[in-house]
């Protein structure tokens, strides 16, 4: 059976003074991420390495993105990270300054064959 997703979060990040792509889009998956708890895997003897987890990040230039290092800042799950064009890029006026936006979502999936009659589930 296919996975499933259980979770989506969504977080926005941004780089004030360095135009700085990787570091807005870490910054949009750590405030997605910052407020998540889940006690299932503890609760139903899941391993985190079982769940798959997949981050979307926007930004107008997905190409000055490292998706490689933002894949290694996540702690848990075997993890996907992929760049898409969105986000903003805001132009000061007065200095010509950038400030870089970014948006993230955040999906973890499992195969519903490891949760299903696991105690605590109906």
């Amino acid at each position: 059976m296919a996975e499933q997703r259980f979770i989506i979060e969504m977080g926005m990040g941004n780089d004030l003074h360095g135009q700085d792509y990787t570091k807005a889009a870490a910054r949009a998956i750590e405030d997605a991420i910052r407020h998540s708890s889940i006690p299932m895997f503890e609760a139903l003897g899941l391993d985190h390495a079982q769940m798959h987890v997949q981050v979307t990040v926007g930004v107008q230039a997905p190409d000055q993105v490292d998706c490689a290092a933002l894949t290694a800042g996540l702690p848990r799950g075997r993890v996907e990270v992929r760049a898409v064009h969105g986000g903003l890029d805001v132009t000061n006026p007065d200095s010509g300054a950038v400030t870089v936006i970014a948006s993230a979502a955040v999906e973890a999936f499992l195969d519903p064959a490891l949760v299903s009659g696991r105690q605590g589930l109906t």
